[in-house]
């Protein structure tokens, strides 16, 4: 008894410890995977305002897909190495997942990154501004391959970790859009010089006075592992337009590829399996590219130059993955609306002038190349209906919210989400469900310059307030709701 009596302290002591935290939330699941979408050689290299046919892979292009599972909820998100796609092969696709895979579309986040090396997914077997075309074989092909990519990222699934980072990378980021001198301003294809700024206006020119716009030097990343192992996935986002310099007529996934295989090579082991699939997204690079115009511009190999830039953003990024902090659940959500936005409006103006300067083509030959695709542009976009639906979407991962946009949108857009996102830890994709052409601010177009011609920009002044709006209030919703 008197023995029994001792041990009562023991037992109350024990009792009076906190017992361990419940989770508040399920665990979180991952799993990854890559499909080829790599076309057939004769497809026409679309990153010029020339298409020319393709006669050469230099690298494969990918879907690189990432599945989230919180217990409650999926998420897709897949990066596709293309210029562009049209919104009607993200709807063929996304159907085809919900379809098969019980996802919804608003949880499935598809992008482009933009590389200039990749065949047309952009149009259908003509360029137009509709809405929704009758895909290509080829357009086919790449909603199949994102599809199955997803089906193998969702048969990985496993449980997992997650970590969220960003750094700033300067080095290989440059304002593209100039004020110049006056009196330098070169015209524009439709016969005017009094815009304001000018798009490349040429490396170490003696005419520059400063860049329009600012950079956004981030790079933002989301990392899955398996629970205290091996990397799982590497989501990452950076506003770098695209680095350019392959081969004559190759195809190529340009530095995204580059970076997503050197990531992978520093962080996984050689036997490692499944294996890591990492993927960088375009962030907002509209009026961003990998050119210092302050400098001459020091003519390099192919392919040199996207290795370099690839290389370095790799090293950088997977030597900070050390030091993030880890969570084993990531509360996920997502919304996705259309918006009402009206196409860029055609002055009667712009019209004579494009159809005289079609009239004039033969008398003008080689030196009508650019007016020439600008005034089918112009008639074209004059055609189309008042408005479009523009495909916006938010995605929640635990205290991560990526903002969307399917135009070439400015860096300064992006760097305005993140400000006032009601997240911490906010970023922005672009080209994202679709391809509508630039996304410049309202002050730009005021500038001019080639981002704000029409035929380049295709949306009305006011679509990036109207894309800003929609995003902070999908954030907000996506915050309150736990």
């Amino acid at each position: 008894m008197k023995r029994i009596l001792a041990l009562i302290p023991a037992f109350a002591v024990l009792f009076a410890l906190p017992l361990p935290a419940q989770q508040s939330s399920p665990p979180l699941r991952a799993g990854a995977a890559t499909s080829v979408i790599t076309p057939p050689l004769g497809e026409s290299i679309v990153g010029g305002f020339t298409p020319f046919p393709a006669e050469h892979i230099h690298d494969e292009l990918h879907a690189r897909c990432l599945v989230l599972d919180d217990g409650k909820t999926k998420v897709a998100l897949v990066v596709c190495d293309l210029l562009g796609m049209h919104r009607s092969l993200a709807v063929e696709a996304k159907s085809l997942i919900e379809k098969e895979l019980s996802i919804p579309p608003s949880h499935v986040v598809i992008s482009a990154t933009h590389t200039h090396s990749a065949t047309n997914a952009l149009y259908g077997e003509v360029r137009t501004y509709s809405s929704d075309i009758e895909l290509t074989d080829y357009q086919h092909f790449v909603a199949r391959r994102i599809a199955d990519g997803v089906r193998r990222a969702l048969n990985l699934l496993r449980p997992a970790e997650i970590a969220f980072g960003h750094i700033d990378v300067p080095d290989h980021v440059f304002n593209r859009r100039w004020f110049l001198k006056e009196g330098t301003m070169p015209q524009n294809p439709f016969g005017k010089s009094d815009e304001k700024v000018k798009m490349n206006p040429g490396a170490g020119g003696d005419n520059l006075i400063e860049p329009a716009g600012p950079i956004d030097p981030r790079v933002s990343f989301v990392v899955l592992r398996e629970p205290g192992g091996p990397i799982i996935s590497l989501y990452s986002a950076y506003s770098l337009h695209y680095v350019g310099g392959v081969g004559q007529a190759h195809v190529s996934a340009d530095y995204f590829g580059y970076y997503s295989k050197a990531v992978e090579r520093i962080l996984s082991s050689e036997k490692q399996d499944p294996p890591i699939v990492a993927m960088m997204a375009n962030g907002t690079s509209g009026d961003i590219n990998n050119i210092n115009f302050r400098e001459p511009r020091l003519r390099k190999q192919p392919y040199e130059q996207m290795q370099l830039v690839a290389d370095d953003l790799a090293a950088k990024v997977t030597g900070a993955v050390s030091s993030l902090e880890w969570k084993a659940s990531a509360p996920l959500d997502a919304r996705f609306r259309e918006l009402d936005v009206k196409w860029r409006t055609i002055p009667d103006e712009l019209m004579k002038w494009a159809r005289e300067t079609e009239a004039d083509a033969p008398r003008i030959g080689d030196k009508a190349v650019l007016p020439l695709a600008y005034a089918g542009r112009v008639q074209r976009l004059a055609q189309a209906s008042p408005e479009t639906k523009l495909p916006v979407q938010v995605l929640r991962i635990g205290e991560i919210c990526i903002g969307t946009s399917p135009c070439e949108t400015f860096a300064e857009t992006g760097m305005e989400f993140r400000d006032r996102s009601p997240f911490a830890e906010s970023f922005m994709v672009e080209l994202v469900g679709g391809y509508y052409g630039y996304m410049p601010t309202p002050r730009h177009f005021e500038l001019g310059g080639y981002e704000t011609w029409p035929g380049t920009n295709n949306l009305e002044p006011q679509a990036s307030v109207k894309l800003m709006d929609a995003l902070l209030e999908m954030a907000t919703e996506v915050k309150t709701v736990e």
